[in-house]
């Protein structure tokens, strides 16, 4: 519709820097950490998470929410970030400009 205005709903990038013995801590941890994360993704809130390879130093979990204290919040319950595995964390707002994530809700793909 013209002069219609769209509220999009920002993405956020939360990037963790692991401790060195990330991988080998993590068990006791991670049932609770996937637990918040289905929270999170239930809701909508978080589209995908990972840890980076080459080297295996850092995860990268991407947002959408209508701002970063969302994000905030689930570092602030993050078992992983609650005992020590994560060294540093940072939070970005990423302005998408490519993809099907780019697109308007009501604009199909392809037009």
């Amino acid at each position: 519709m013209p002069g219609r205005i769209l509220r999009l709903v920002p993405y956020f990038i939360l990037r963790y820097q692991v401790v060195d013995d990330y991988f080998a801590r993590r068990e006791p941890f991670r049932a609770a950490h996937f637990s918040l994360a289905d929270e999170f993704t239930g809701r909508g809130e978080l589209l995908l998470g990972g840890a980076l390879e080459d080297p295996a130093d850092e995860t990268v979990l991407v947002f959408r929410a209508p701002e970063a204290a969302r994000v905030e919040s689930f570092v602030a319950r993050d078992p992983y970030v609650a005992n020590g595995l994560v060294g540093s964390w940072s939070i970005r707002r990423w302005r998408v400009a490519a993809g099907a994530a780019s697109l308007p809700e009501d604009r199909p793909p392809g037009l």
